[in-house]
């Protein structure tokens, strides 16, 4: 009898070591609130928009996170992630299932990660999340650039694979590629046909970065190359400054970022320089730099500011000047409420001539733009709550 308890306790002791080894989380997050701002094409009457806003802070999402320990240090690892709005319960990115992301893969300790999916560019992963406005603070996707045209938010590329290298001392590094999959495209091709019928283009992609953060300090660099952007899945945009995401041969944005934390205050900077290389005409370059920083009064208040000056040349000539300002309470380890203020100013010509106007947003999905004034003022009040 004694022999047969033993034998209980023995498997299930294996068992429940078995099971720890494995683990799939469910995780989330909802970003809701009240926006307003004070010129804006999409309303009547008046150009005063009040409206319900999702995922501004952050964007909405749930997922599911496993591993599985295969021994040795090695682990298979996958990440399904849904982006929805909270506002209406449709799906984010198109209507895709799991738009975020969707990739599995294998790690190694003191190696990296190898994985294949939907993923995020190294312009995504290690400047928009680690040294932007939009990325630090609640002020979100208000402050990210106008149509997130650097990349920094938005950036997800399909059929791609991806090496992220494990943490060396603080230094991470990787590199990605993602295939057109259409023969005879390998670099991808553009949509041809007619509208009637249209003959399906592809897109390519690659990217690849270097981070280095330790203590207080962080600095970050990371390219990324999108061929025929439209033809990406869910499309890229319609379009761009006044220009139609359809005659884009190539979009390649680079920058740099640095940030530094003592006590309780933190700075950062930040700076990308885009350029858009046209199936034929002339290019567009885009340059933003943006500087910030931020104070926590006490572990549950916190203020940010920051600053973005954006200019375009080549094919017009624009300037963009962005304040964003935030106060950000924490009520919980997981829930926060905050307040934020952004005022844009435009100036300059789109190609066709007309005035540059004023977006507030990383996509117009926001607000829209301003139609012909310059000149743009949002204020919100917002709750996130992760899980």
């Amino acid at each position: 009898m004694n022999k047969k308890v033993l034998t209980a306790a023995i498997l299930a002791t294996l068992g429940g070591t078995a099971h720890a080894q494995s683990s799939v989380t469910l995780y989330g997050l909802i970003d809701a609130g009240i926006s307003y701002v004070n010129n804006s094409k999409t309303s009547t009457g008046s150009d005063k928009l009040f409206k319900y806003d999702d995922g501004v802070a952050q964007g909405s999402r749930w997922g599911l996170r496993g591993t599985e320990d295969l021994g040795g240090g090695l682990k298979a690892i996958f990440v399904l992630e849904n982006g929805f709005n909270s506002g209406n319960g449709t799906l984010g990115q198109g209507g895709a299932m799991f738009g975020r992301q969707a990739f599995v893969g294998l790690s190694k300790t003191d190696v990296g990660s190898l994985t294949f999916g939907r993923q995020y560019s190294f312009t995504t992963d290690y400047l928009g999340g680690s040294y932007s406005t939009g990325g630090l603070t609640a002020a979100g996707n208000y402050a990210y650039h106008v149509n997130d045209i650097d990349q920094l938010t938005s950036s997800r590329i399909n059929n791609a694979v991806k090496f992220s290298s494990a943490n060396f001392a603080g230094f991470t590094f990787g590199a990605l590629y993602g295939f057109s999959n259409q023969a005879g495209a390998f670099a991808g091709a553009p949509q041809t046909g007619t509208t009637a019928n249209p003959v399906a283009g592809s897109s390519r992609a690659y990217s690849f970065g270097a981070n280095y953060a330790a203590g207080p300090l962080g600095i970050g660099a990371a390219y990324t190359d999108i061929r025929f952007p439209s033809q990406a899945s869910p499309a890229f945009t319609t379009a761009i400054f006044g220009i139609n995401t359809g005659t884009i041969k190539d979009l390649r944005s680079f920058g740099i970022g640095a940030r530094y934390a003592f006590g309780p205050a933190t700075l950062w900077a930040l700076w990308t320089n885009t350029l858009l290389s046209p199936i034929t005409g002339s290019s567009t370059m885009y340059n933003a730099y943006e500087f910030g920083g931020k104070y926590a009064f006490t572990p549950a208040l916190t203020a940010a500011a920051g600053y973005t000056y954006s200019r375009s040349s080549g094919l017009f000539s624009a300037h963009w000047n962005q304040v964003n300002a935030v106060v950000d309470y924490a009520l919980s380890k997981r829930t926060d409420v905050y307040l934020l203020g952004v005022y844009e100013q435009a100036s300059g010509h789109l190609a066709n001539g007309t005035q540059v106007p004023a977006q507030i947003g990383s996509s117009t999905s926001y607000f829209n733009t301003s139609g012909t004034s310059d000149n743009q003022v949002a204020v919100r009040v917002g709750i996130r709550h992760k899980f």
